[in-house]
């Protein structure tokens, strides 16, 4: 029986990546790298999790290298945060665990006892801080790095967890307006830069766009949950104002809808985004995030015609030659992979008049995709194995993109698009 491309580039990956001792050294002696899920073994762990859940590889290789996360005491507290320490470990173990069951449930346990004690403790900063009329830091919010991570975690795991549904409440209480010396503002702007850091060409911080760092993530995870009937009061009110906001600064052109990736305080004043040169399409900024959230946000709202202006707009992105151009590698989070990832997932959750076009431009945008560039990036010095950026997302992305079924475990759930 022959094997589909996708498949053998993913297995050629993995079968690079068998062994967590034989990774390049030059990875493996980074202190991030046992703990890190966007670029270290947790990440990679995902990828021989997926093929052993597709049964084209071995679990055995799975449980190296989720041993080799474990093989010390990961971070928790003030130094973790969702793609870092316990909750990272923690995501991969339960997507192993979703396949083999009875198996890891100690271990998840007591990430679970810790997750829960790190999000309160967020929680009741978070909240103090509302309080004080202060606006939040990035890393308080957002999905790499904050709360929507963390939300994400726990509610994957337990639907009912009442530490994930705090997380709920306390974004919706996120969308609630800041005001500034009488200026009102969104409640996610921040006094940084996009970088989470001062930033001289941020005066008077900025408002992020973005999946990765920005108001894309929290209603994601908003618009996920409500989907599938997981809310809290006010859920659906702050989806609304979230999709407000980008319906504010959607920027019409003659190739469909963009959104810029951030909002300065100079626009804020003019009501006016300042004109960009095209930018990529992506997960973590760009159209392809943001398209999927509003995909997502109108199927828990039930508003179709929003669904459709969604889906339009995502495939407008992905087929604007200018957009294209500005994407320049192959990677999961900003490249060609996650643009085919991402339109599949949409697709597959498409109206009848959209998702047909979705799923056409999938070959396109794998096109470039392929298996000895992913194979190169193990040992790239700017990419290297992992996940984010790296060989083992490339192989997964391309995986769930090039198949007809979606994938095998929860991996993208880190993402939230799916």
């Amino acid at each position: 029986m022959s094997t589909h491309p996708a498949q053998r580039l993913a297995t050629d990956v993995a079968d690079r990546l068998a062994d967590p001792g034989a990774a390049p050294a030059a990875y493996r002696a980074k202190d991030w790298w046992r703990q890190s899920l966007a670029h270290g073994v947790p990440g990679i762990a995902l990828l021989h999790i997926e093929l052993a859940a597709q049964g084209l590889r071995p679990w055995q290789r799975a449980h190296d290298w989720l041993a080799a996360t474990a093989r010390a005491p990961v971070t928790s507290g003030a130094d973790s945060h969702p793609f870092h320490g316990a909750p990272a470990l923690a995501h991969a173990l339960a997507c192993a665990a979703e396949h083999l069951p009875g198996s890891y449930q100690r271990p998840l346990h007591a990430l679970d006892q810790q997750l829960t004690a790190d999000t309160r403790r967020r929680l009741d900063a978070a909240h103090r801080r509302i309080d004080d009329g202060q606006p939040p830091a990035l890393a308080e919010f957002d999905a790499i790095h904050g709360l929507t991570g963390y939300g994400s975690r726990l509610l994957h795991r337990d639907p009912d967890s009442d530490a994930g549904r705090a997380v709920l409440e306390y974004l919706v209480r996120l969308t609630d307006p800041l005001t500034d010396g009488g200026r009102e503002l969104p409640g996610w702007w921040t006094a940084s830069g996009p970088s989470g850091r001062p930033d001289a060409r941020f005066p008077g911080g900025h408002a992020n766009t973005g999946a990765a760092h920005g108001i894309t993530g929290p209603l994601l995870l908003l618009s996920q949950l409500a989907r599938r009937g997981v809310t809290v009061a006010g859920q659906h009110e702050a989806i609304r104002t979230v999709l407000a906001w980008l319906d504010r600064w959607r920027q019409d052109t003659d190739r469909g809808p963009t959104w810029p990736y951030w909002i300065t305080p100079a626009e804020l004043r003019t009501d006016r985004a300042a004109p960009n040169a095209p930018l990529r399409p992506s997960w973590c900024y760009g159209t392809a995030g943001v398209g999927r959230a509003q995909q997502l946000a109108a199927i828990a709202l039930g508003d179709r015609a929003r669904q459709l202006a969604a889906e339009n707009a995502l495939a407008d992105a992905l087929t604007d030659p200018a957009q294209l151009a500005a994407t320049s590698d192959i990677s999961l989070c900003h490249g060609f992979a996650g643009l085919g990832h991402i339109a599949a997932r949409a697709a597959h959750d498409a109206l009848p008049e959209t998702g047909h076009r979705l799923r056409a431009l999938v070959p396109a945008l794998l096109t470039p995709v392929q298996p000895a560039a992913a194979v190169a990036l193990v040992e790239s010095p700017d990419a290297g194995p992992g996940l984010l950026d790296g060989a083992a997302g490339v192989a997964l992305a391309a995986l769930s993109a090039g198949t007809a079924d979606p994938p095998g475990s929860a991996w993208d759930a880190c993402l939230l698009i799916s």
